[in-house]
Parts: C-alpha cells; structure tokens; sequence
C-alpha cells in the first residue's frame, strides 16, 4: 500500500481532535447529569439552626420564672419572629380541656391558665428544615420513568402558655431527625401522564 494511499485512509488530525472533544465532553456530561437533578429545601425563618439549638432553647424555659421579656432575649416573640401563632383563650379551652365528665388532673399551668381566661394566651411555636433531594440515575428521572427523592431534615414544635407577661406552662414535641426516601416509578415515562390525560376523555 501506497504512503499516499494510507494518508488518505487517516484520518484528518482536525477531525481526530474533534471527535475526541465529542467524547470527553459526552463522559463529562454522563458524569455529571447526577448533579443536574432537582434539590429543593423547607425551612422556617430563625431563631434555630437545627433541633438541638431549639430544644436547648426550650429546656432553658422555667414556668412561673421565665418572662416574655426574656422570651424575646431568646428570639420567641410572636410579633416578630416568624411561624409563632398566638392562641387565644378560646382555642386554648377547645385543645387543652378534656371532654366534659372525664375527671383528668390538670397541670397547675393549664389550670390557672383557664382560671385566668382572656388573661391567658398561648405561643404555638413550629420550626422546621426540610431538604428534598433526587437521587438515582438522570434519565429515568428526566424521562420520568422512576423518580426518587431523599427527604431529611427535623422539626420542632413548642407550646407556651403566658399569664401576665409570666411563662406558666410548656410543652414540645417534634422529629429530631427525619429521614424518608419517595419513589415513583411510571412504566410508560413520559406517556404516562399523556395516556392518563387521553383515557380521562371518554
């Protein structure tokens, strides 16, 4: 075989580094579509960071002691600090009093809480952080032929009682790590919704 012959037969040094430009870019794109997937997060507005600081907060409450001056040293004031809601006497009756005939011992705070009625108010305290991550391979996800979500974060929720400017009562509650995984899974992907949308019409 000719050198001529087999000059010709190479390939041209422009389209070798093309076509090797094509793959890397491709590998890289591959690589990285786990990075292209969705991530979406939840959360409440301060004063906590995650539950240890708002069970800390919580624990440092004293009934009878603690103001709502202090409270608000704290960041717990209703007026200014996001997704507290203020209970009246009349939504502290409906959840705090047992039915009536069933003789329930009362804390002392729940008590003279409703001896003092509209005097009494409650702080109903709800913190939360919520991520939403979508894990797996990315076109079945893209192609919504199977959708999976990791789902972690905690919540918090507090409940003050205050009479006359004065802590009386507390409670708390809440999910100090939450960890759960979503999977959809569509056989027919991206026709799943159309066929759905089609047999919806007759």
């Amino acid at each position: 075989m000719s050198r001529a012959f087999r000059h010709r037969l190479e390939p041209h040094p422009v389209r070798r580094c093309l076509v090797g430009l094509t793959g890397l870019c491709l590998a890289v794109a591959l690589g990285g579509c786990a990075a292209l997937l969705p991530r979406g997060a939840a959360q409440t507005g301060k004063p906590w960071s995650d539950f240890n600081q708002a069970h800390a907060a919580f624990e440092r409450i004293q009934p009878y002691v603690t103001t709502t001056a202090q409270l608000r040293e704290q960041g717990i004031d209703p007026l200014v600090t996001p997704n507290i809601t203020i209970l009246n006497y009349a939504d502290l009756v409906r959840r705090l009093l047992p039915p009536s005939g069933n003789d329930i011992a009362l804390d002392p705070g729940i008590r003279d809480c409703m001896q003092a009625q509209t005097a009494c108010r409650g702080y109903e305290i709800d913190q939360r952080h919520i991520d939403r991550k979508r894990v797996g391979n990315f076109w079945l996800d893209f192609l919504d032929f199977r959708r999976e979500t990791v789902i972690t974060g905690w919540r918090f929720n507090m409940l003050l009682l205050v009479v006359n400017d004065r802590v009386v009562y507390k409670l708390w509650g809440g999910q100090p790590e939450i960890s759960e995984v979503e999977t959809t899974r569509n056989p027919l992907g991206p026709l799943q919704g159309f066929g759905q949308s089609v047999l919806g019409r007759y």
